[in-house]
This record gives structure tokens, C-alpha cells and sequence, in this order.
């Protein structure tokens, strides 16, 4: 069963390991990205060139917008970039293919240069800029265009990392020559410029490798929500009494006064939070400052949250399949109706998670997952040896579903996964797939609710027999809670 790199290049698991990267799946994007902190805080001076290169970039930037209007072609040039789908890494609903950064992004991100790096390399209270500050200001850039724009400034280094993998290790046949276009930035030219080289390729395209030592997963070390969260601790870290009293005054007088007896909601204090910074963006700066002391708890916190990924998304996963393949006729099931198959392969799925141990798959730290879209995940990795073509969370005019299972146009099954701690079950088992059925033109429809406990358990028959549909042949319940000796079961 071919699902990781390894696999699909008949890689020994050790050498990818000696070598520092992570064994990406090339089924589905992992959920992980590049970090610049990481680069900045870590001791190699590889990394560290790297973030220098992006402090380089940044001050060409500035330095451009300073001097007045661009172009339209200057600033597709400068700002915009596709998704580097190649490194396998990111959120993309269907693959591996993202949305890059657009245009949105690049008038955002050029029209606040000035704003955002202000102090750039004139830095006084911190010890470097940072190219996350630019997700700190409500300027329209989010994680996911740092993460981008991180990764296409760091393309050259992933490539050449690739390369020197791919000519040790690869056999020649699985190799290509690929030129690359935006490799390296130009200063003289003032233009992205490609370059060749060797590297693994498959489903005509290439394949990236990433060094796991500058990857994170959900947020970078700096980051809005820290920001948010710690705001009483940084604003009390100011050395400046003066500044100090004129931030938290200002502060308290964001804050609407509450009712009686009661306090401030979250929304309000957020809101309190933001303005209060944006009148006193140095906040930022002193924020970061604090960030930037803890080198050391960004890198452990990183490397925690890739090893769960890790153990998540691959070895957990190829124990899974390997149950899957050798106690089920899971990836035998004949010529059938999308319908039937995803039936019966979601009953091999129940059986083998509720009687074979398979439930150890969704426990990370002996805690069960807490998110849908880890579920769906590793529906996807462990559904792909099928002739059916299987998507994630195909948008077609009335919002995602999980899964479209489907061969044609006409024969289309729609999955919908869920937790039974999901605050908002039951409003999803009666609109959300009759919604979906009718947007994508099926009325074959499967529910998969995967509970942990008896609790769970109750919660989700009250509901199911509120709405009666507790016999209905096409929802399925999971018991995915531990078992005592499940191994023995037979």
C-alpha cells in the first residue's frame, strides 16, 4: 500500500529520518507548515541565512514601497506566488493544491509595509524583525499567507535539501530534470529567477522534501492569538512606566462597561485588545520581544506538535491499513455502487476500530482526537487504494462536505464525518447532507459518528431519535473508546 514518500519512492524509512526530513504523504496534505521562527531561533547557519534572506526580501520590499505607487506587473511580481502544493504541506480541502498568495494578499501586504516594518533593521527592542509580525495587524494576512510566502522565500534551500536527497538515495528512473520557476530572487534585475534540478518526480510533478526541525503545526510561534491571549503579561512588561499607564488606561476605557453582576464577554475584550494595540502598535514589539526569548520553547513546543503529526498521520496510519489490509477485505471490495462500496467499507472500518484495536488510531497522548478534520484526514489516507475517486470536501455552490465518493457523474455518494461531541450535531444530521445531496445533484448520503464513551453514546441516540432516524440504514456509529483487550476479540 503506497501512501507516504517512502512508499512511492522505495525508500528505506531510516534514511529519510537520518536525513532530518518527514515523511510526507503524497495521498493528502498533512497539516504542518514552515515556521520562520524556527529558522531564526535555531543554531544551524543554514537556517539562520535563511531567515537573513527574508529580512533581505522584506527590506527590498519597503524600500520599494516607500518610494511611492507600483505597477500592477511590479506587484504581481514581488507579492504574488502560487502554492508550493509540492511539499505536501498545508490545509488544501482536495490534495495538495492551495490557493497561493493572491491579490488580495499582495495589496494587503504592499499597502502596510510601511506600518508593519517599521523599524526594520533599525530594530531597538527587539532583536531582529520578523516576517509573522505581518499577521499581528488587521491588514487582511493570515497564517496561511505567512506560511506561503515563508515557503517561496525559502523555495532554493527546499529544492537543493531535495535534490541531494534524491541523487544519494532515489533510484535515477523516479528522478527528473524540472526547471523551477521563482527559484531565487534577483536584486539587480529585481525579478524571480528559475533554476534546474533533479528531483523525485511522480503524478507528473515533482516532490519537495522539508527538514521536520523547521516545521509546526496550527500557529506560529508568533502569533494573533498569544498576542491576544498574553496582552495583561505584555503590556506589564513594559519597561517604560509611562507608556505602561497610558496602554492599560486606554485599555480600560476600550472595555464597554458590563451589566450588573456580570463581566466583559471574550468578544468585547478582543475587541478592547485590537484597538488598544492599534494605537499603541510598540505593544507588538514588546510582544515579540518576549517571543523572542524563548528560542528554546519554540523549537521543543515545534518538535512536540510534529511528532504528534507523526504519530497521527503515519504510524498510526500504517498500522491501521496494515489491519485493514490483512484482516478485512477492505481494499477487495468488488464492482459495486458508490453507495455500496462506502458502505461497506465504512462496516470494515467500524468493525476493525471497534474489534481489531483500530481505535488507537484516533488516541494521541491517551487523549481521544478533538477535531473533525483529523478525522477526515485519516479517512482520506486510509480510503486511497479504491477506483473511485474520493475528495475531500468538494464545494460545489452550498458550503464543504467531508467526501464525495463517486465514478462518473452520475453514480455519487456524499460522506458526511462527525464527532458526537460536535456542539452543533444535531443541526448538521437535519440540514447540513440533505443540503449537500441537492447541490451536488445525489441522494446517496452516509453519516459517520465517531463517539469516545457511553456519555457520547447517550447524547447522540437522544438526538438521533429526536429527529427519527435513529434505524436509518445510512448513518453509522463508532465506538471508538478504549477497549480492555480489543486484541483478543474476534
Amino acid at each position: 500500500m503506497k501512501i507516504y514518500f517512502t512508499d512511492f519512492f522505495n525508500i528505506e524509512t531510516s534514511k529519510l529520518a537520518e536525513f532530518g526530513a518527514f515523511n510526507i504523504s503524497l495521498i493528502n496534505d498533512l497539516p504542518l507548515f514552515i515556521d520562520p521562527f524556527l529558522l531564526f531561533g535555531s543554531k544551524k547557519s543554514e537556517y539562520k541565512e535563511l531567515h537573513e534572506n527574508i529580512l533581505k526580501y522584506l527590506t527590498f520590499l519597503k524600500s520599494k514601497s516607500e518610494t511611492g505607487s507600483k505597477s500592477i506587473a511590479e506587484i504581481k511580481s514581488w507579492y504574488l506566488f502560487p502554492e508550493v502544493k509540492q511539499n505536501w504541506f498545508g490545509y488544501s480541502k482536495v490534495g495538495n493544491g492551495g490557493s497561493g498568495l493572491g491579490k488580495k494578499f499582495a495589496k494587503s501586504f504592499s499597502s502596510s509595509m510601511h506600518i508593519v516594518f517599521d523599524d526594520l533593521g533599525k530594530e531597538q527592542i527587539t532583536q531582529s524583525s520578523h516576517l509573522e509580525k505581518a499577521g499581528l495587524f488587521q491588514i487582511g494576512v493570515g497564517k496561511d499567507n505567512i506560511s506561503d510566502f515563508t515557503t517561496n522565500l525559502t523555495k532554493e534551500f527546499l529544492l537543493e535539501y531535495t535534490q541531494k536527497f534524491a541523487l544519494e538515495f532515489i533510484d535515477p528512473s523516479l528522478l527528473r530534470k524540472i526547471n523551477v520557476s521563482k527559484v531565487y530572487f534577483d536584486y539587480k534585475l529585481e525579478r524571480w529567477m528559475p533554476k534546474e534540478y533533479t528531483l523525485p518526480f511522480i503524478f507528473n510533478d515533482f516532490v519537495i522534501l522539508t527538514p521536520k526541525d523547521i516545521l509546526t503545526k496550527d500557529d506560529n510561534w508568533i502569533n494573533s492569538n498569544d498576542l491576544r491571549g498574553d496582552f495583561i503579561s505584555i503590556c506589564n512588561s513594559i519597561p517604560n512606566d509611562q507608556l505602561k499607564h497610558e496602554i492599560n488606561n486606554y485599555f480600560r476605557k476600550a472595555l464597554p462597561k458590563p451589566p450588573r453582576y456580570k463581566k466583559n464577554t471574550q468578544k468585547e475584550i478582543s475587541t478592547a485588545i485590537m484597538e488598544t494595540i492599534n494605537n499603541y502598535p510598540e505593544i507588538i514589539k514588546y510582544y515579540v520581544k518576549l517571543k523572542e526569548e524563548n528560542k528554546e520553547g519554540a523549537k521543543n513546543i515545534s518538535k512536540q506538535k510534529v511528532e504528534e503529526v507523526e504519530s497521527k498521520f503515519v504510524e498510526q496510519i500504517l498500522k491501521f491499513v496494515d489491519i485493514l489490509s490483512t484482516k478485512t477485505e477492505f481494499y477487495k471490495i468488488g464492482k459495486n455502487s458508490s453507495y455500496t462500496e462506502a458502505l461497506k467499507r465504512l462496516e470494515y472500518l467500524k468493525d476493525v476500530i471497534e474489534n481489531n484495536d483500530g481505535y488507537k488510531l484516533f488516541y494521541v497522548k491517551q487523549q481521544p482526537i478533538k477535531r473533525e478534520e483529523d478525522l477526515q484526514i485519516i479517512y482520506r489516507l486510509t480510503w486511497f487504494a479504491t477506483e473511485y475517486d474520493v475528495n475531500r470536501e468538494p464545494n460545489n455552490g452550498r458550503g464543504p462536505v467531508d467526501y464525495s465518493v463517486s465514478k462518473g457523474s452520475v453514480d455519487k455518494t456524499l460522506i458526511e464525518f462527525k464527532l458526537a461531541s460536535n456542539s452543533k450535531l444535531k443541526q448538521n444530521l437535519e440540514k447540513q447532507v440533505e443540503i449537500y445531496e441537492k447541490a451536488n445533484n445525489t441522494k446517496n448520503s452516509i453519516k459517520v459518528i465517531l463517539y469516545f464513551d457511553i456519555l457520547e453514546y447517550n447524547k447522540v441516540m437522544r438526538t438521533l431519535k429526536e429527529l427519527k432516524i435513529e434505524k436509518s440504514p445510512n448513518i453509522v456509529l463508532i465506538d471508538a473508546g478504549r477497549k480492555k483487550s480489543a486484541s483478543n476479540v474476534k
